[in-house]
């Protein structure tokens, strides 16, 4: 099928280019050499609509590009969960983030909003960069986190409190640039409150059937095509980190297709092993 084949292709040479000159004789093969150009294109556009500018089924969290986005604009996101990422790659213009979890009726006062005091804390990834992370108070700015260089030390879990009726929102710039070097903003965020011994009463609560499920094709190859490191193997453990805050995961991997940084090394001739945090 397409992901065994997609998996060949990977192991010969797994350039992106590879790939695309793949998916055009796949699409000469189906709408002949007169029809694949337009074929093309869909493909493209779908791909970019449903990876690049992509909330997750359950709107906890958003992966979208800047490469799409005018310089100087400012794209509105709205999360509704209690905790959920944020990957922005190319950062371009702005975003500006509104957290606005599902809180239950019998905590939630007039006009929507929570009765009692809301925590949220948010920690950015070790390669965060292209990018300045606010938190926007009552339309006043406050730098949480700058862009990161390579001497930056690691990230720190940065918290901020939110009183009944007061407005915040998180507001991404990208950082100007003279080079075209792939950067990605990316962060974590959760939310705490005296709503949450009541979230087992929102009616609108996810599941964990809807908070992990297979990736589809797009997803798949956009992946391939556009994450730091791809390998095949195995998680052996998913340990804790109290130093971090955060979870470590170790993985045997038997197959490095790439890897933009030593991430996997040859421990042995059969897996290489790594962390991923």
């Amino acid at each position: 099928g397409f992901i065994e084949e997609l998996w060949s292709l990977l192991e010969r040479n797994p350039e992106p280019w590879n790939i695309y000159f793949y998916l055009r004789r796949q699409m000469q093969k189906m709408f002949g050499f007169g029809g694949w150009i337009n074929a093309t294109w869909i493909l493209l556009f779908a791909i970019f609509d449903t990876s690049f500018s992509n909330y997750s089924e359950d709107q906890c969290s958003w992966r979208g590009s800047g490469l799409s986005q005018q310089k100087g604009s400012v794209e509105q996101i709205s999360l509704h969960c209690s905790e959920g990422t944020l990957d922005w790659l190319y950062p371009k213009g702005a975003l500006r983030l509104t957290l606005s979890p599902r809180l239950a009726s019998a905590v939630v006062g007039p006009g929507g909003s929570s009765s009692g005091l809301i925590t949220a804390c948010v920690k950015t990834s070790d390669q965060f960069h292209g990018a300045q992370l606010y938190l926007e108070r009552d339309g006043v700015l406050e730098l949480l986190v700058g862009d990161r260089i390579e001497s930056s030390p690691p990230p720190r879990v940065r918290c901020f409190s939110r009183l009944p009726g007061e407005k915040l929102a998180l507001f991404l710039q990208a950082t100007p640039h003279q080079d075209i070097s792939r950067r990605i903003a990316s962060f974590r965020y959760e939310l705490r409150g005296d709503w949450t011994a009541h979230m087992s009463l929102d009616s609108n609560s996810i599941s964990s059937e809807d908070a992990c499920r297979p990736c589809n094709n797009t997803e798949i190859l956009m992946a391939v095509c556009t994450s730091d490191f791809v390998v095949r193997g195995n998680i052996r453990t998913v340990e804790e980190d109290e130093n971090l805050r955060a979870a470590v995961i170790k993985v045997s991997a038997t197959r490095v297709f790439r890897q933009k940084y030593a991430l996997f090394t040859g421990s042995s001739r059969l897996a290489s092993r790594g962390e991923i945090r």
